[in-house]
């Protein structure tokens, strides 16, 4: 509630924030409006939190699924689609050749133009991240390190399509990990009524060269990856976004160590900084690009103008009848969605890092400026004509990002994520005599004697073996 008696045009905006609630309500829907300096500590935690908690909330429920595609292997896969499709068999799991070659018939050929357009664009700005296989330096006389790159060997990537299908989500998720050399790539996603996949997700994964397709979705889509079926193979990584659960299921089969995946990367979000020369009709449809993917999925728009919040929150009310899928946006407006009002750049920055977006959009007259002070994001808009849909298409950067805060300690996915870096090291007997007394002193006080002899053996012989 936006209450400040020092504040002039406190009637002004208790009256704005009632009628906005008033219009939303008739469609059982709320856009919050607050100061930020007014949100209650309950209301901060659980914008902070937003779909974490609903992931944190099906982990046991989640968990009983991978145990039971671990025991029962594909059976169990099976079983989840028998709502698909009666009797689906084990071989089934798989697109066939013909599936795929039906799939160009279906598809417009101008939409296969727009996939191979961005595919340019998304292996140009991967391929961009490759560092050299091998670098070494001269640590010291006699001693010299360096580390090797090396791509994993099998890679899982999931694309969500329940409730919508995600030709993008092929690209960003596969085409890193062939610019970073992975010799089997793989894509799960869940299949539609029939057992049918979106033909345009066929050509997508056949334009990047995947190796096999299965159809199949959810927690047993990661568990399967996770453990490896009769149809679908372990692999090495997981990597792609999806809702809540299958964010759960990727950090259950982590926490088990049955796999490495990419990060948390849970129902879209998006947090928008914007100043008084922001457009607000762009700035609403912005806000709301963002909440169509998933029930789950939070917008947030920070202006230092309370004229451009009023205006955003009563255009997002003049749309909401008109828009689509309104089921997912009644949920995702009411859960995690507001509209903020900061005193300054500064105050907007604060919370933003504190939040550490998904997708972080700043619109503001100097963009640069504030991107300097940016601590935590997953991938950054810059101005006024670079809405996040270009990025999760085809400016090049990748989409596939870190959700519910997971920006403080995750980077979008990237060819670093298919790589390994081994490190090695050459000594010559000058290096590692210089060395000697380091180690043995200190392998000694841990208390790990053969860690010393293992030095002390190439020049005084073995202690132990005299002893014995």
């Amino acid at each position: 509630m936006i209450t400040d008696e020092a504040d002039e045009s406190l009637t002004k905006w208790e009256c704005l924030r009632k009628k906005v609630q008033i219009k939303l309500r008739k469609a059982d829907m709320e856009i919050k409006l607050f100061r930020i300096n007014q949100l209650s500590d309950a209301e901060k935690e659980k914008l902070m939190q937003r779909s974490m908690q609903d992931v944190a909330s099906i982990y046991d429920y989640v968990r009983e699924i991978i145990y039971d595609v671990r025991d029962r292997k594909d059976k169990s896969l099976v079983e989840s689609l028998k709502e698909i499709k009666k009797g689906i068999s084990e071989e089934e799991l798989l697109v066939s050749e013909e599936e795929i070659k039906q799939a160009y018939e279906k598809v417009d050929k101008k939409l296969v133009d727009y996939l191979r357009i961005a595919s340019e664009n998304i292996k140009k700005f991967h391929s961009g991240q490759l560092e050299k296989e091998l670098w070494a330096i001269k640590v010291s006389e006699g001693i010299i390190a360096g580390r090797l790159a090396r791509p994993i060997e099998k890679a899982g990537c999931y694309v969500p399509g329940g409730i919508a299908s995600y030709p993008s989500s092929v690209l960003m998720c596969t085409i890193p990990a062939k610019v970073a050399g992975v010799k089997e790539v793989f894509i799960a996603t869940p299949p539609q009524k029939g057992m049918n996949i979106n033909p345009l997700v066929l050509v997508a994964a056949d334009l990047v060269g995947i190796n096999r397709i299965f159809k199949i979705g959810g927690p047993w889509a990661i568990a399967a990856f996770a453990v490896g079926t009769n149809v679908i193979p372990k692999v090495d990584k997981i990597v792609g976004p999806g809702n809540k659960y299958v964010t759960a299921a990727k950090m259950i089969v982590y926490s088990l160590g049955m796999v490495d995946i990419d990060m948390p990367a849970g129902p879209s979000e998006a947090l928008i900084i914007a100043d008084e020369s922001a457009n607000p009709e762009w700035l609403a449809v912005d806000f709301l690009s963002q909440i169509e993917h998933d029930p789950d999925s939070s917008a947030i728009l920070i202006s230092t103008s309370e004229k451009i919040a009023q205006e955003v929150a009563q255009i997002i009310s003049a749309k909401y009848e008109q828009l689509p899928r309104k089921e997912i946006y009644e949920s995702s407006l009411s859960k995690y969605s507001y509209i903020l009002i900061a005193k300054d750049i500064e105050e907007a920055v604060e919370f933003a890092n504190e939040y550490a977006p998904e997708h972080l959009q700043i619109v503001t007259k100097e963009p640069f400026l504030v991107l300097q002070k940016i601590k935590h994001a997953g991938s950054i808009f810059l101005g006024a004509y670079a809405p996040v849909p270009v990025g999760d298409y085809a400016s090049g950067t990748n989409h596939v990002l870190p959700t519910g805060k997971g920006a403080k300690m995750f980077s979008g996915l990237s060819v670093d994520d298919f790589i390994k870096k081994p490190t090695f090291q050459y000594i010559t007997k000058d290096g590692l005599e210089n060395l000697k007394d380091v180690v043995v002193g200190l392998a000694k006080e841990e208390g790990l004697p053969m860690h010393a002899e293992a030095v002390k053996v190439r020049f005084d012989g073995c202690d132990c073996i005299k002893k014995a």
